[in-house]
Formats: C-alpha cells, structure tokens, sequence
C-alpha cells in the first residue's frame, strides 16, 4: 500500500508541477566559459582574463533571451535524428549527403520552417564565429567579448548528447527528466573534482567541418545517455529514485543524491569529458576568430563590465525551456 500510494503522489506532482530542464545548467555553461580562457595564447589571455567575470556570467544570456526572441530555441539544438533512420553510426561525408554544410543550401533543401523546428544549431555557431572574426577586424572589444561569451554558450549546448535527438528528454522512450538529470544534477554535484586541464586552443582550419565532428560525436553518444539511465532506473529501487523538494513553484519531485550518484558513475565520466571538450573547442573557436583576423593586439587593460545579463531569470525558470 506505502508503495501504491508513493507511485500516486509521483504521478500527481508530475502531471502538475514536474519541468524539466533543457540545456546545460547555468553552472556548466559559466564553468565552460571561465576555463576556456585559460586555454587561450598569451597574446588573448590578458584581454579574456581581465574580463573574465564578464564572459562567467554572459554565458547564459541565450537562454535567458529565450523569452524575448522566438528565434532563439532553435539556435540551442538539432534534431539529427529526424533526418536519418540510423543516425547513431553517422559519418560525416553521409551527413552531408543529407544536411548541406550551407544554410541557405539547408533551407532551400527543406525549408526554414523545418530547420526552425529542428533546429541550427551548427550552422548559427558557425554564423557566430563570423561576426567574432568581424568584431575583433574593427577591434569592437564590446562585440568581442558579447560574442565570445554567447558563442561559448552555443558551443557547450552542441556537446550535449540530447541536443542532437528529438528524444531530447526521453520523452519518447518512457524516460522525462533525464536532460535536467544528465547535464544540470551531474555537474552541479561534481563539476568541483573535474579536471579542466585541457590543452591550449588550436587552430581550426575548417570551422564548418569542425562543428559538425562536434555534433555527430554528441550525437554518438545518445543510445548510451539513454540506455545507461533506463538501465539503472529499472534496478534502482523505485522509491529511491526521487524525492519530494519544496521550492517557489510548490512541491515537486527531483532525483535522490543516491540516483544522481549512480547514473554519473554509469556514464564512465561521459559528462565530464563533453565539459572538457566544449571548454577547449570554445577557446579553439575564439582562437582561430582572433587568428582569422589578422591578430590583431589585445590590451589587457580593456576591461569592460558590460550591462546586467540580458533579462533576470533564474535557473528555475528556465526549467521547462528546451
């Protein structure tokens, strides 16, 4: 009867109150930003680290615009899936048979409606890296550092294996909240015993291809994201798996300690290494901008601290966003 009933309030909370969150927490995309300086040449890294708190906390600024631009969303994901039957094997020569490295030539082949759908991901941060390399041709520090912080937002949500599926919360397979639990509970929990030493940035010499390798191998890894929390949850004891938890929004359930600990363990540091990757990709990127534009000289001094992050939203509001 005690299990009865614990089922039942589950099912209630929920129906009614349950959200579930749908890019990294803010406390990943703020810790991707940060250590990516540090993988910067000395000729950037005086300019990025004097402004470096400016780049923690525009990490986020995509998500919170979110609520303002209905343009936004799309830009945070792609659904490779719905393009292909066996998308986990993809290689890239296949993908682009499918889905043209051009965006124009992507719209033209099924319209902005379905991209909008499905998202731009790799074609918008692509798109972004132009205007990094525009900002610093005009030495426009402003643009610079506005571009660098959203580009490694864009840039930490393609390494995220649920931003490349439509089964982006496990909705489909029986498995809602997983997103929150693999990319927000994770790294909040262990992000302080991650190693962030992850080698200098380097030089991309075909951005384009370069993002794309980006997606396709977070895309390789989505049956295993999946199946390594369908697995445990079907050994876990039942009620050990959420807890209820009182917040602004009334009561609703989240996963145990014991649950977060377990599913991370499952992962073999999976989580852990994407956060790795995207922190040196996102320096590579700023790199290869500044790089792209001839080099220009940084001053260390330029410190800019910039407006308020674009509108005030907190984590918990963004929970139901994808």
């Amino acid at each position: 009867m005690h299990l009865f009933l614990y089922r039942v309030f589950l099912l209630v909370l929920f129906v009614f109150n349950y959200e579930f969150t749908y890019s990294w927490g803010f406390h990943a995309h703020r810790i991707i930003n940060e250590k990516a300086v540090y993988c910067l040449p000395e000729e950037m890294f005086g300019f990025y680290k004097a402004n470096i708190d400016y780049l923690y906390t525009h990490s986020v600024d995509p998500d919170k615009r979110r609520y303002a631009v209905k343009e936004e969303a799309p830009r945070h994901y792609l659904d490779i899936d719905h393009f292909f039957v066996n998308a986990s094997s993809l290689k890239r020569n296949e993908l682009f048979k499918v889905l043209p490295m051009n965006y124009d030539s992507a719209i033209s082949k099924y319209s902005q409606d379905t991209l909008s759908e499905h998202g731009i991901l790799p074609w918008y941060l692509n798109e972004m890296l132009g205007r990094l390399t525009g900002a610093f041709l005009t030495l426009d520090m402003k643009q610079v550092l506005k571009i660098s912080a959203e580009i490694g937002h864009y840039c930490g949500d393609a390494h995220v294996p649920l931003h490349t599926t439509e089964n982006y919360n496990g909705q489909l397979t029986g498995q809602k909240g997983i997103h929150g639990l693999w990319e927000s509970r994770i790294p909040e929990r262990f992000s302080e015993k991650y190693n962030y030493l992850t080698g200098k940035a380097e030089y991309l010499n075909n951005v384009q291809e370069s993002i794309w390798d980006v997606i396709i191998a977070s895309h390789q890894s989505v049956n295993f994201v999946l199946k390594t929390e369908k697995d445990l949850r079907n050994s876990f004891p039942e009620d050990k798996i959420y807890r209820p938890s009182t917040t602004g929004k009334g009561v609703t359930p989240q996963y145990t300690s014991a649950y977060v600990d377990a599913y991370a363990e499952s992962n073999n540091k999976l989580v852990e290494k994407r956060m790795q990757e995207a922190i040196h990709f996102t320096a590579s990127l700023w790199y290869t901008a500044w790089v792209n534009a001839g080099q220009p000289q940084l001053f260390q001094k330029m410190i800019y601290s910039g407006d308020k992050s674009e509108e005030h939203v907190s984590d918990s509001e963004l929970e139901h966003e994808r």
